[in-house]
């Protein structure tokens, strides 16, 4: 009867002729050793105020679903009040996926990764006084390529929400809005002792408007807001 075949013995045995189990350990702790090295070095490069400049990717490698254009990153950051930054004032932590992601791309395209920018709320953000990143890495011509998107979707009414805040335009559209629904709500009986006439609502009405929109404009003034048309890029703190 033939004896069975322990492949693992095999495989020691074969291992065993090119190195020793010491050298082989050695090998493995170097490599971990240089990933380290460059991971730190990577999370070196997102603290550190980016240079601006492009990346000079391999185009035949890149994936084109991930590739936008500055105007697009614009409009989304509008819509949805968010900011689009150098990566450097991202005060959130950067999950190690994205480093791999990011380690990976150097890696297939030969380069150095740099002018790494995140579209992120500005909470999110370290911002320079007067729910969900996504990390870029700039290609040229206005173009951006799509490392990682990490954390929680954004909340299914926020662009409706913040959708008061995208124009002074709109601002105004929605005070006027919310005038008139404070004043059909407002039991006119307790003002007159007659019948309401369409002046005293008219009254009732301005009266309202100046009301919200004086609160509005205290609110705003005294937290520094301004609109999202004028922070999408903005790296100071008027949020």
């Amino acid at each position: 009867m033939l004896p069975k075949i322990d492949i693992e013995r095999k495989l020691v045995k074969l291992r065993n002729r090119q190195n020793s189990p010491d050298e082989i350990l050695n090998q493995v702790k170097t490599i971990f050793e240089e990933n380290d090295q460059d991971r730190e070095l990577l999370k070196t490069k997102l603290a550190e105020p980016s240079s601006g400049k492009e990346n000079d990717f391999n185009v035949d490698l890149l994936e084109a679903d991930r590739i936008f254009h500055l105007d697009d990153i614009k409009k989304l950051c509008v819509d949805y009040r968010l900011r689009f930054l150098g990566a450097h004032f991202f005060k959130g932590d950067i999950p190690e996926e994205a480093i791999s992601k990011m380690r990976q791309l150097e890696k297939d395209h030969d380069i150095s990764l740099q002018g790494l920018k995140i579209m992120a709320p500005a909470k999110l953000l370290k911002l320079e006084n007067a729910d969900d990143p996504l990390l870029f890495a700039p290609i040229g011509n206005d173009y951006y390529y799509l490392i990682h998107k990490w954390g929680n979707d954004l909340h299914p009414l926020r662009k409706w929400l913040m959708w008061p805040y995208k124009t002074f335009e709109n601002l105004v559209f929605t005070i006027f809005l919310v005038s008139i629904l404070l004043t059909a709500i407002t039991p006119m009986q307790a003002f007159t002792k007659g019948e309401v006439t369409n002046t005293e609502y008219l009254l009732m009405f301005l009266f309202m408007f100046k009301a919200v929109g004086g609160t509005v404009l205290f609110y705003g003034f005294a937290k520094g807001k301004n609109f999202n048309t004028a922070i999408w890029d903005s790296r100071y703190y008027n949020g």
